[in-house]
């Protein structure tokens, strides 16, 4: 049985994971941070970006969307605190869709009393959960 570490994943609203896995790949600022059992322990934030989780027994990974947050990393336990966490499976195309129109015009409206910084965010957000969507379709 391969080694593994526990790792709980959650967001303002609920708990999103919450299991032990082989392996864990997670969006770092400086680039992707790989996590195995037994890792140094490591206090870092992440960008909005994708999850990659290895379970035990299992082929594929189990992915889910972050939209930022921080990470704890500890040699038995990896905990993830996101402002928002979705399930792969559970993105809605169409929704994304929508919000990056929305982002994409409060970008353009430059007369407006808009804060560019959170639109720039929005969009950013908006664009990961697309690619993570259409990624899900191709696979079907």
């Amino acid at each position: 049985m391969p080694a593994t570490v526990h790792c709980d994943i959650v967001s303002a609203e609920k708990a999103i994971f919450n299991a032990d896995i082989e392996m864990g790949v997670f969006p770092g600022e400086a680039g992707e941070l790989g996590i195995l059992p037994r890792h140094t322990p490591l206090l870092t934030r992440i960008k909005p970006g994708t999850i990659r989780l290895k379970l035990p027994e299992q082929e594929e990974f189990e992915v889910l969307y972050v939209s930022g947050g921080m990470l704890e990393v500890q040699p038995n336990s990896i905990s993830v605190l996101a402002d928002t966490a979705i399930r792969a499976k559970n993105l809605d195309e169409a929704k994304a869709l929508e919000a990056k129109q929305k982002a994409a015009e409060a970008e353009g409206n430059k007369a407006g009393n808009i804060d560019f910084a959170k639109a720039e965010a929005e969009l950013s957000q908006t664009i990961t959960q697309m690619q993570q969507a259409l990624k899900n379709l191709k696979k079907k």
